[in-house]
């Protein structure tokens, strides 16, 4: 168990509700964020609906903290059965449903408190940033991977239906870490800036190993959840030994679990 569970342990219950996120954070209210995104993507796929840029907060966040090491919770959202679509769909179409997928992807993120770092095909990558608060953070990502899901079955697919497009399905990886803000330049306002790090690249091949509609998240990020977030995750058992990623302080295989709330 990490640090920062520890030094809760003998805390009041209502002390370590508030340090693990469950008081004093504001509501997210899922109706009315299903019900924007539902107008945003009728208006996307009936009138031509564009969405505004909304990287530009992660820019100047990684630009104030570039070459320095920061503690953060990576989220990949990755989108399934593209390929498909590509076959089966007009390409204009396929566009604005990806467009619109990925922009709202990048709403949840932000509606979480986290930043969207880029835009990968039809992928989305976000992180929070972990060093006030591991634990809180933790739990907000964790609820923004939850409402990501609600918020394609709710809100983007019966919109999709109406119109006989396929149902739109996710594979999501959350973890837990430290990264290394880069900057690909000498120029210090249009140079590229980028996250590098194990979180990173560990986050993603949590994503790649999800199913359709699955969340699985690092065994770093479940050490710092709320205890009842925890009871909604259980540890995920490779029957195939297919996941080989080993912990760089243990040596022993990282732990890794699916969400079935």
């Amino acid at each position: 168990m990490s640090s920062d569970n520890t030094d809760t342990e003998n805390q009041s219950p209502d002390v370590v509700d508030l340090l693990l996120g469950k008081k004093g954070e504001p509501v997210i209210d899922s109706e009315t964020m299903i019900m924007e995104t539902q107008k945003r993507v009728w208006g996307a796929l009936k009138k031509g609906y564009e969405y505004t840029g909304i990287t530009n907060e992660s820019e100047k966040f990684l630009r104030s903290h570039v070459f320095k090491k920061i503690n953060i919770v990576a989220l990949y959202v990755d989108l399934v059965g593209s390929t498909t679509m590509t076959l089966e769909l007009p390409a204009e179409k396929l566009a604005t449903i990806i467009s619109s997928f990925s922009q709202e992807m990048a709403s949840v993120i932000r509606q979480h408190k986290g930043f969207v770092l880029k835009f990968v095909g039809d992928a989305v990558i976000g992180y929070f940033n972990a060093e006030e608060n591991t634990l809180l953070v933790s739990d907000n990502a964790v609820n923004c991977a939850k409402s990501m899901i609600t918020v394609i079955e709710k809100g983007i697919n019966p919109i999709l239906n109406q119109y006989d497009y396929p149902d739109l399905m996710v594979k999501i990886g959350v973890d837990y870490g430290q990264s290394i803000v880069v900057r690909y330049g000498a120029n210090e306002t249009t140079s590229h800036v980028d996250l590098m790090g194990p979180v990173m690249n560990i986050a993603s091949k949590i994503q790649a190993m999800a199913k359709p509609n699955q969340i699985l998240i690092g065994q770093d990020v479940y050490q710092r959840i709320h205890p009842s977030t925890q009871e909604n995750f259980q540890e995920k058992y490779w029957e195939k030994n297919e996941w080989k990623y080993r912990s760089r302080l243990t040596g022993e295989v990282y732990k890794v679990y699916e969400y079935n709330g």
